[in-house]
């Protein structure tokens, strides 16, 4: 048996929490690249391949924006599966043909969100359920033929097309990471507080189910490549 071996399009400026918050909740070789200093694949070959989180948003005129673009809808035409998380679920919308747009406010904190039942990526996941956001662009138009598999108040939080999937919430956050991140927004000092106030070990326990979108992605993987599951990790 085989772990499975995915790529890791780091697309966050200062990669080191992403680095380590993936690597502890996605159980697969990562390999990974940093985007964001036009570091891609030269290959497609991978069972899949995850795209994370960025403070840069899809639209914008960066030099490193457009490369993976391209590389993530030639990988998604080349057949492998995919997983975008915030930015990441953004980009593969975009590349789809959906429409990003800013919000012109943060969607910051441990947030509800409803999901619809109507994909394996949610499975295990109570209806509604928690998770931390961090966003102030979302998801206004779904690429034609995907399909809307999450929402909640600020709009499209999760969509599936084929074999790619998308949620616009933080799974793989910890405590740390949500906690610096809140303390760089540009938020007033209230909110900023109210914030950090529902960074507790509470809100953390309750959105450990979110990561099961991570364990789901892998098992879809095996299940479309027909890899068998490696022995778990020690």
């Amino acid at each position: 048996m085989t772990r499975l071996r995915l790529a890791l399009l780091n697309a966050s400026h200062d990669a080191t929490d992403t680095k380590r918050n993936f690597r502890r909740e996605v159980d697969a070789d990562l390999v990974e690249f940093h985007a964001t200093e036009g570091r891609l694949p030269g290959t497609f070959d991978f069972d899949g391949f995850l795209v994370t989180g960025s403070r840069s948003s899809v639209y914008w005129d960066e030099k490193w924006i457009q490369p993976l673009k391209d590389w993530a809808k030639e990988a998604i035409d080349e057949g492998l599966p995919a997983l975008g998380v915030c930015y990441g679920h953004q980009l593969l919308a975009d590349v789809l043909g959906g429409t990003v747009e800013g919000m012109g406010e943060y969607e910051i904190g441990y947030r509800e969100i409803t999901h619809h039942d109507n994909t394996p990526l949610f499975d295990g996941i109570d209806e509604r359920f928690l998770a931390f956001t961090t966003h102030q662009d979302a998801v206004t138009e779904l690429p034609p033929g995907a399909t809307l598999t999450a929402e909640n108040d600020y709009g499209v939080h999760g969509f599936q097309k084929d074999d790619v999937f998308g949620v616009q919430f933080h799974p793989e956050y910890d405590m740390q990471t949500a906690r610096e991140l809140t303390m760089g927004k540009d938020l007033t000092d209230e909110r900023r507080q109210a914030v950090l106030d529902g960074i507790t070990p509470e809100n953390y326990a309750r959105a450990q189910q979110a990561k099961l979108v991570f364990e789901n992605f892998c098992d879809y993987v095996r299940e479309v490549k027909d890899i068998p599951r490696a022995p778990a990790r020690q």
